[in-house]
């Protein structure tokens, strides 16, 4: 006897659709979420840049005014210069988090006696807050006391007192952000390196791939979506890198270290200034900085998976 498969006319329409809707009530406590605290802020930010605020007072519509401030500035080679300079070499110079990250994971990603131990040792850099890493950074650069110029002494070298001279500064500081931002790449490429398909890396050994060969024919392909969360991830990190200078220099040797997120904070919400369009200006051009990276990898990402 068949059985009829004919929904009954006296279920809801909830009931119906019930496995499109499902999803969409997930989804949405966090794209409300997402749309209070980071969308309409944005906007926002737009918005307050054309304005000249105190942050208490009345704003005054002044256009385009505090971005041109920022131009002239550039031109001047004033602080937004350095700040923007730095910037743009803290993006460059924290993309080596990926690779490091990647060979990282390759060593780890064995069955050897100890591996967990080397695993949390490696792990540890990520669970601590970048306030701590800066301030064990700035004991190790200390001149006085610090690991780096006892070695350097060592060896014969003279103490080198990273940050305090302005042409090793921001260097100084980049480095110590490389520490935890290495180690959270390696957790991205751990955690694809389980994916990874052993029918094709045994299918690479039968045709005799190994070694490099092995690793950019096989495996980096099946690793694609994991470098492209740690290039995102990374890219932020480095335009938004404000704690690790507040907590190491406050942007000092004379402002030689400063980022566009601590000059942001500088003129907006520190005694300097308390110039909230200006402010506002300076974290739309981070924003746009930012968004432009962004798109460039989405894009790159895209035409590769229409080429296969």
């Amino acid at each position: 006897m068949a059985v009829s498969t004919e929904i009954p006319e006296t279920e809801s329409w909830f009931h119906r659709n019930q496995q499109r809707i499902a999803p969409w009530l997930f989804l949405t406590p966090g794209i409300l979420f997402f749309a209070v605290y980071v969308i309409i802020p944005v906007f926002q930010s737009f918005n307050l840049s054309l304005y000249e605020w105190d942050g208490l007072g009345e704003k005054t519509y002044v256009g385009l005014r505090n971005y041109e401030d920022l131009y002239w500035e550039y031109i001047d080679r004033d602080a937004f210069f350095v700040s923007l300079k730095n910037n743009v070499l803290w993006l460059f110079l924290y993309l080596l988090a990926i690779p490091a990250g990647l060979f990282i994971a390759l060593f780890l990603n064995q069955n050897v006696a100890g591996i967990r131990i080397y695993k949390s040792l490696f792990f540890f850099p990520f669970v601590i807050s970048q306030v701590v890493v800066g301030l064990v950074f700035r004991w190790f650069y200390n001149p006085s006391f610090g690991l780096l110029d006892n070695a350097l002494v060592l060896v014969g070298l003279e103490p080198l007192n990273v940050l305090g001279h302005e042409s090793t500064v921001t260097y100084g500081i980049i480095f110590a952000g490389l520490w935890p931002q290495t180690a959270y790449c390696m957790i991205l490429y751990l955690t694809g390196l389980n994916a990874v398909d052993p029918e094709q890396i045994e299918a690479g050994r039968l045709d005799g791939a190994k070694g490099v060969r092995m690793l950019w024919h096989i495996i980096l392909p099946q690793l694609r979506p994991a470098t492209f969360i740690a290039f995102v991830v990374t890219i932020i990190g480095a335009l938004r890198s404000f704690d690790l200078v507040a907590a190491m220099t406050v942007g000092g040797p004379y402002g030689s270290s400063r980022v566009l997120a601590y000059y942001m904070f500088e003129v907006a919400l520190s005694e300097y200034g308390f110039r909230m369009g200006y402010g506002a200006a300076i974290a739309v051009v981070l924003f746009l900085i930012m968004l432009c990276f962004i798109t460039y990898f989405l894009w790159s990402m895209y035409r590769e998976e229409k080429g296969h």
